[in-house]
């Protein structure tokens, strides 16, 4: 199944016009290869639809509902824009009754697994405007954010889902560098030596 979009939506690029990193991949990597969609487990569409849909401004594009038995599944797709080729990526939920769920489940992706809550998360490329767009929106709906953080190449404001995700607007300030060599060389180092400390730890190392 494909992640519609309308056709204005669409963006004009072609693998001919990637370019960084992405371009410099050898043979062994994909080379066109974006997000389909990820997807979650909800409790409330409802909910998650006022979250996704006019909060975040991602349009529900898809939903599939299959019956098992007693059982049953409900599937929404949000449409989050287009990837490089144009074509849509999605942020999806699944709602569900005894499909094997154990007592107790719960939606969320960090807390529920003894995380903190700010570990497992999905970051939206956005831009100033709409990262401001957004804020506004949440703030008459009564919601705060839940961090708000300059990570030096990019500003990053975060929200809790109605399933307790934590979603991140990110707008490159103006980005990361690629640089694959370095990034390798840093898998394999001593965080307590060579990690980057905030000033406050700094002054105490």
């Amino acid at each position: 199944m494909g992640c519609g979009h309308p056709p204005s939506y669409r963006g004009n690029w072609t693998l001919s016009e990637r370019t960084g990193a992405f371009a410099q991949r050898g043979e062994t990597y994909a080379r066109h290869m974006p997000l389909h969609h990820v997807a979650y487990a909800t409790r409330d569409v409802d909910a998650t639809t006022h979250f996704y849909e006019e909060l975040m401004g991602f349009p529900l594009v898809h939903t599939e509902v299959q019956a098992l038995g007693e059982s049953w599944i409900r599937h929404v797709f949000y449409d989050i824009g287009p990837a490089g080729g144009g074509e849509a990526e999605c942020i999806a939920f699944f709602e569900f009754h005894e499909v094997g769920e154990q007592p107790g489940w719960t939606t969320d992706v960090s807390a529920g697994v003894g995380l903190p809550f700010w570990v497992n998360h999905c970051a939206f490329r956005a831009t100033a405007e709409q990262q401001e767009t957004v804020r506004a929106r949440m703030t008459a709906a009564g919601i705060e954010p839940a961090m708000e953080q300059d990570h030096g190449w990019c500003h990053s404001l975060y929200y809790l889902d109605p399933n307790g995700i934590m979603v991140e607007l990110c707008v490159d300030t103006p980005g990361f560098e690629p640089d694959p060599a370095e990034a390798h060389r840093l898998l394999g180092v001593d965080p307590l030596v060579e990690g980057v400390r905030p000033p406050m730890h700094a002054e105490q190392a």
